[in-house]
């Protein structure tokens, strides 16, 4: 989906995220070109789709929030509109991200991931995947898209094998190998478990997006992931 909020929309969401808790005097701006902007990260987001494993540059001219991955905040900044309703892990939650989200799609930050048609999270506070919207047999379009903030992604190779992880499916010619930095093994054990539930569901499951300063990952419910 890709949209943003008008001026009637904006005007709600200062209501809407007010209150005094979210300062909207501080919030950066959006897109500087709103159609060009949304739909070259459109765009890069079919491509990560496409080619799952494969990390791609997301940049855009704009104030980010400062809590965040910049390329997660870009990528949701054009799939978001005033339809649309967003968790928050509770780090991203208790900073300006929503705020900044909130004002200029317009979408609506909901409390319980469940509920959720988009899920933005940290590394460390990712939600259980299986308890997200798989949609249904008849419409698997109705799931979730998850959007996790990750440190950084290395290029694979002698030496740092140990720990990537292995993608199969299409998309992929044979087998492609993503290494994430940092990741506690726990939280990978806990991911590649998930993931292999999500996986087990198709048609039906969680689309997942790998952020992390500067470039996005697709991990589309299509793909098979294991470790090395």
């Amino acid at each position: 989906m890709v949209g943003q909020a008008t001026e009637s929309t904006r005007s709600a969401a200062s209501h809407a995220v007010g209150s005094g808790a979210v300062d909207l005097s501080t919030l950066g701006a959006g897109f500087v070109d709103l159609a060009r902007g949304s739909q070259a990260v459109f765009r890069t987001t079919l491509e990560a789709l496409s080619h799952p494993g494969r990390p791609l540059p997301l940049r855009a001219d704009v104030q980010a929030p400062q809590h965040g991955n910049t390329a997660a905040a870009v990528l949701l900044l054009a799939l978001l509109d005033a339809d649309c309703s967003l968790w928050l892990s509770p780090s991203l939650a208790a900073g300006d991200a929503g705020g900044w989200l909130r004002f200029h799609t317009g979408c609506v930050l909901v409390a319980d991931a469940s509920q959720a048609q988009f899920v933005w999270a940290t590394h460390a506070e990712m939600p259980d995947l299986t308890t997200l919207p798989m949609g249904s047999e008849a419409y698997p379009d109705q799931s979730a898209t998850c959007v996790i903030d990750v440190p950084d992604f290395l290029s694979v190779g002698d030496g740092i094998d140990i720990g990537a992880w292995v993608l199969r499916g299409p998309g992929i010619r044979g087998e492609t190998r993503l290494h994430i930095a940092n990741l506690a093994p726990a939280t990978t054990a806990d991911f590649l478990a998930q993931r292999a539930v999500n996986h087990a569901s198709f048609p039906r499951g969680v689309d997942v997006f790998l952020a992390s300063s500067d470039r996005i990952v697709g991990l589309p419910r299509s793909t098979q992931v294991s470790e090395v």
